[in-house]
């Protein structure tokens, strides 16, 4: 098919649909659909006036059929501020080219990267900015999983902002902070678009194109992103056996704790039990197994050159193995117990390739069964619902190719504090995961390589 001449349309409005809609939307009846998405019109909060107030907003057309909305949110991640970074870069030679963006788990603060994060920047150098997230400390952590990854995505813009020598980005989120990571990714997404287009959008608002256009698959923030992993994070939600190992896979207990959950967890216990919003609507975390019309989830993710989920395969009272890893039941397997040499705990590697799918749907019986789970929980509806939501849910998520890292801290001196572990929150009391932050580095590394090895032979 001819391509045509792209037509770029500035309009100084001053709105943003991506951080001012909110998942708020539950509050309109909509009908049972097999698309497991819909799109949300209510606002979310007056926080983000600043960063509207001198941003512009792209439309662009391809011909008649292709038409990319809301890219405004293109003008604030290309755009740049003077003034110094947070982390007090230094100009020159220093200035690092890739953003790694760290974002803690529930209840949790930036204090629990102290470990894992001076030891990224020992080993990664000075090429990397390495920043951990502070837009989500302790109860915000339960305004829901939409609001925390908004405020993430204005964090990280901030960032972006403010320091010129960015190209690259990645995401390290440890437990529900993973979550937080995958709804910002999405709403910082931008489709592809060819160098010319890039230095046309770049010179209409005075600054130059953060990359050097190297990726086919969209940028996030205007960087390249690169790598996108998650520790120990409930990617299916935490309701069914074994998914939420604290409740001993007891329908009682399950039963019991997810009408208890938004009382003590707000709006992220809800989404995370898959019981968020109307009968009728389907789950949050079902909509982020694939693409919305006004958010896309799956190809944010997709824009990554490496996308690794660390799992724990036991004594993670948290968090299950089948969620932190995205499998079904049938496909776990008795674990390894022998670590990998120098990696002390981490006993396994697999690269799944995509699996060709339709994608989640949200279909009546569905809808139904969810209704039933709300208002009369019992085991067999309850059980009947999730395994539904889970299936489709890994449908959409195991179109795209992930690498699985399995973690083992049967031998551990405290093996109980494996959800702790895996990111070594305390040094003193969770060193044994020191294995997992060397094997973390090392595979950032491992891909900085080949990334540099491509664009050599890209060049030649």
């Amino acid at each position: 098919m001819a391509t045509t001449t792209p037509l770029f349309h500035y309009s100084p409005r001053l709105i943003d649909h991506r951080l001012s809609n909110s998942n708020n939307n539950n509050n309109n009846n909509l009908s049972s659909s097999s698309n497991s998405c819909s799109s949300s019109t209510s606002s979310f909060s007056s926080s983000f006036d600043n960063l509207r107030r001198n941003n512009w907003n792209f439309n662009c057309f391809y011909g008649t059929n292709n038409i990319w909305k809301h890219q405004n949110l293109k003008a604030q991640a290309m755009s740049t501020t003077q003034g110094t970074s947070p982390r007090g870069i230094i100009s020159g030679k220093d200035e690092p080219d890739h953003l790694l963006v760290l974002v803690h788990g529930i209840m949790g603060s930036p204090s629990d990267w102290t470990y894992f994060e001076a030891e990224l920047k020992r080993r990664l150098g000075k090429t990397f900015l390495i920043y951990a997230s502070s837009c989500n400390t302790y109860t915000k952590t339960f305004t829901g999983i939409d609001g925390a990854g908004k405020r993430l995505a204005e964090e990280v813009l901030q960032i972006v902002r403010k320091t010129d020598s960015l190209k690259k980005i990645s995401f390290l989120a440890h437990s529900l902070g993973g979550l937080f990571a995958r709804y910002a990714i999405a709403v910082l997404y931008m489709p592809n678009i060819s160098c010319d287009e890039s230095d046309v959008i770049a010179s209409s608002i005075n600054t130059s194109p953060k990359t050097s256009c190297s990726s086919n698959k969209g940028m996030i923030a205007g960087l390249e992103p690169i790598n996108f992993i998650t520790l120990a994070t409930p990617h299916l939600g935490v309701r069914g056996k074994k998914q939420f190992p604290f409740l001993l896979g007891m329908p009682f207990l399950e039963k019991l704790a997810a009408p208890l959950a938004p009382i003590f967890t707000g709006r992220t216990g809800s989404q995370l039990f898959l019981t968020d919003g109307k009968p009728d609507r389907p789950p949050l975390l079902l909509r982020m197994a694939s693409d919305c019309k006004e958010i896309k989830f799956v190809s944010a993710l997709g824009a990554f050159r490496c996308r690794l989920l660390y799992a724990n395969v036991s004594y993670d009272h948290m968090v299950g193995w089948r969620t932190s890893s995205i499998r079904r039941e049938t496909e776990l397997v008795k674990p390894p117990l022998q670590s990998l040499d120098g990696y002390k705990h981490v006993v396994s590697v697999e690269y799944c390739p995509p699996v060709s799918s339709e994608g989640p749907h949200f279909p009546e019986e569905a809808a139904k069964a969810k209704e039933a789970a709300q208002n009369e929980p019992n085991p067999r509806n309850t059980v009947e619902y999730h395994e539904t939501m889970e299936e489709e849910m890994i449908c959409g998520l195991q179109r795209l190719g992930w690498k699985k890292v399995d973690v083992n801290f049967h031998s551990a001196f405290w093996p109980f504090f494996a959800h702790n572990n895996i990111n070594v929150k305390n040094e003193w009391l969770h060193n044994a995961g020191v294995g997992v932050v060397v094997h973390v580095a090392d595979s950032i590394k491992q891909q900085v390589k080949q990334q540099g090895s491509t664009n050599v032979a890209a060049s030649l």
